[in-house]
């Protein structure tokens, strides 16, 4: 396969995020391995922000290359951790390895490159309108910063990367919120069933039935629909046995406020 048909086949694998077993962890092992097959470097690492903003080693090309990664979110410092506070491209450069490794930016992460034979990092941020979700580090065991175009085809590698990632998980929101609102419509449904059911049976106003379910709610420590839910299919088990008295106007006020 040519360089220039690889770099398709990347491309196009790293697109395809909205699939039914789309599995992020797969999804960025493979961003990994592109990384390394197509740009001048021997490892590469990404980290990922979660829901709550911290950040995660989600795949590396190798176990010296994970090794590095959870040494700086240890410490939170390095390079590849600088990329993603920052949001910019971070370059680390070993340039004179016989030099003191407390000498370098972030000493302990330069010790530790050194033992697993690193000597640069070029972490590009995997970002997208302003939203920094994490950062792709690429190691290399010479000595340099990492050249334009290699740096360039690795920014847009994260780019697409990022852009599926959140697209995934934009999908994912809207498949969510659509549940909760469907959720909340039958449980508005199931309320109006058990409010008609209880004003028939109790023989109360519509008003005085809601009160009588948000009544046995309260009491019951329970949610307002379950009750609803009980009336519906298991009435004995909830109703009580004598008529209810109408609510009161401040009550009849509250519920029309209910939902």
């Amino acid at each position: 396969m040519s360089s220039e048909e690889a770099l398709i086949t990347a491309f196009v694998d790293l697109a395809d995020t909205l699939v039914e077993d789309f599995d992020v962890i797969e999804f960025l092992n493979r961003l990994a391995g592109h990384s390394v097959a197509l740009l001048d470097v021997d490892a590469a690492g990404i980290l990922l922000t979660n829901p709550q903003g911290r950040l995660h080693l989600i795949a590396a090309s190798s176990e010296k290359a994970r090794l590095l990664e959870l040494l700086q979110l240890q410490g939170y410092q390095g390079p590849c951790v600088a990329c993603y506070t920052e949001g910019r491209r971070v370059d680390y450069d070993d340039a004179d390895p016989g030099a003191p490794a407390e000498a370098l930016p972030w000493p302990r992460f330069a010790k530790a490159a050194r033992q697993e034979g690193f000597h640069s990092v070029c972490a590009l941020p995997m970002r997208h309108n302003g939203q920094v979700i994490g950062a792709l580090n690429l190691f290399r065991a010479e000595p340099g910063v990492l050249d334009d175009r290699n740096a360039m085809l690795g920014q847009a590698l994260a780019d697409i990367a990022t852009i599926g990632i959140l697209q995934e998980r934009a999908s994912r929101r809207r498949e969510i919120l659509a549940q909760q609102l469907q959720h909340a419509l039958d449980s508005r449904v199931i309320i109006e069933q058990a409010k008609g059911f209880l004003a028939h049976r109790l023989q109360v106003s519509l008003d005085g039935a809601f009160n009588a379910l948000r009544t046995v709610a309260r009491n019951d420590n329970r949610k307002l629909v379950d009750v609803a839910l009980q009336v519906v299919t298991a009435p004995d088990t909830v109703l009580p046995r004598r008529p209810m008295a109408e609510p009161s106007g401040e009550e009849k006020r509250e519920g029309r406020r209910s939902p």
